[in-house]
């Protein structure tokens, strides 16, 4: 599905291929398709800074800056994945299989 993967600590967002190389379906049915994967993304974020949350405040008692350290590197760092993610789920969400 991607090109290439990104990298979240030189700002570069992963490329996507217009349509897959063994089946040919086109990623991008319509002109704005992906909006929708936002609300994806944005799901996987909130869920992984709940769990840092949980973990690093909860369980092992880190100090709020440490916490908002860690959660933002976390967000910062799964960014790439979550937009990729949220892509893929998106696609399977509305794929149709041809006969």
């Amino acid at each position: 599905m991607f090109r290439s993967r990104g990298n979240p600590l030189l700002f570069k967002i992963p490329k996507m291929s217009e349509s897959c190389e063994k089946c040919e379906h086109k990623f991008e049915i319509e002109p704005g398709f992906f909006f929708g994967a936002m609300y994806v993304s944005y799901a996987l974020a909130v869920a992984q800074m709940i769990a840092c949350f949980v973990i690093f405040w909860g369980i092992i008692g880190v100090s709020n800056i440490t916490l908002l350290i860690i959660i933002g590197s976390v967000a910062l760092l799964t960014s790439t994945f979550n937009y990729r993610v949220s892509r893929a789920i998106w696609i399977y969400t509305f794929y149709k299989k041809r006969h």
